[in-house]
């Protein structure tokens, strides 16, 4: 599930924490860094239930509708096709996702049902609920497609959604787009005759240990990047270069030097992404122009040593 590019985002973070916090406690801040990779595991699961919360509050509110005697109308086949939706049920049969859910106490929605009511309130007045609610036994494409539209347009736009989380884990706000991102990828993959398990959070054993690896590489190296930086930057004062930007430029150097098998052109690709989502506008020139520098700088003192080919 966890990709490298959001596990830097997360030593980024950390990393920032750290320098503005002066906390000397390696250990201690690297427990914090996989505690917060950890809970954003968790809101991934909060997501996938909050669908789930979704059917079960349909199907009250169709008992509702039905013992108020209101007349029938086309938006009822509508409620009676959600509640069978073939995308939701698989989430709902899934063991993987009921452990966690209880062994992590990973449904908030119990104590946020508003929220819940908001989500399904939109869905009601969707136009594409409107056309699943003219359609006799969906079938599971169908269902599929209806899903993606809750979760596209309604879920992960959702404000008021984005600031529940945001209240309830600061760290989840900057989370939020990678865990909808892998949801969406989840729903769209979803077969029939497959069962539905929860991803490992690792994609392996290599990926938990660069977690550790970068962060503390970055932490008891950092300070020795500075000579380099004031060298190739004649035109800036030091103090006057953003500290965002000289994260991001201290984690790629590191993985110049430290990190033998990951490509040059990965690491700066990968830093100039991240520069463009949290740093300024201007800021992936300037760091790709620092980089640049610095590699053609460290690979004329082979300084750099990667392993295997087209690594530089």
């Amino acid at each position: 599930m966890l990709n490298r590019r959001h596990i830097r985002i997360k030593v980024m973070q950390s990393f920032y924490a750290l320098l503005i916090s002066k906390n000397n406690s390696l250990d201690k801040e690297l427990k914090f860094l996989y505690f917060n990779i950890d809970k954003m595991y968790e809101l991934y699961v909060l997501q996938l239930n909050l669908l789930i919360e979704l059917q079960k509050l349909a199907k009250k509110r169709l008992g509702i509708l039905k013992k108020s005697r209101i007349a029938k109308t086309t938006n009822e086949l509508g409620y009676v096709n959600f509640i069978s939706n073939k995308i939701i049920e698989t989430f709902a049969d899934s063991i993987s996702l009921e452990e966690f859910t209880e062994n992590k106490r990973a449904n908030h929605w119990e104590n946020a049902n508003e929220y819940v009511q908001i989500i399904w309130d939109e869905v009601l007045k969707s136009e594409f609920f409107n056309t699943y609610a003219s359609i006799e036994k969906p079938n599971f494409d169908q269902d599929k497609q209806f899903t993606l539209n809750i979760y596209k347009t309604i879920i992960a736009p959702n404000e008021k959604l984005a600031d529940y989380f945001e209240s309830e884990n600061i760290g989840w706000l900057d989370d939020l787009p990678f865990v909808n991102t892998v949801i969406v990828k989840e729903i769209s993959k979803l077969s029939e005759k497959k069962s539905f398990t929860l991803p490992e959070l690792y994609k392996d054993e290599d990926d938990r240990l660069f977690v550790k690896e970068l962060f503390q590489k970055i932490v008891l190296t950092h300070t020795d990047h500075d000579a380099i930086i004031d060298e190739l930057t004649p035109n800036w004062e030091y103090d006057r270069i953003a500290g965002m930007d000289l994260i991001l430029i201290k984690m790629a150097i590191t993985e110049f030097l430290k990190f033998p098998s990951i490509p040059t052109k990965v690491t700066i690709n990968e830093y100039l992404e991240l520069a463009k989502d949290y740093s300024s506008d201007k800021s992936s020139f300037f760091i790709n122009g620092v980089l640049d520098k610095v590699l053609k700088k460290y690979n004329k003192e082979e300084k750099i040593t990667k392993i295997g080919r087209g690594l530089f």
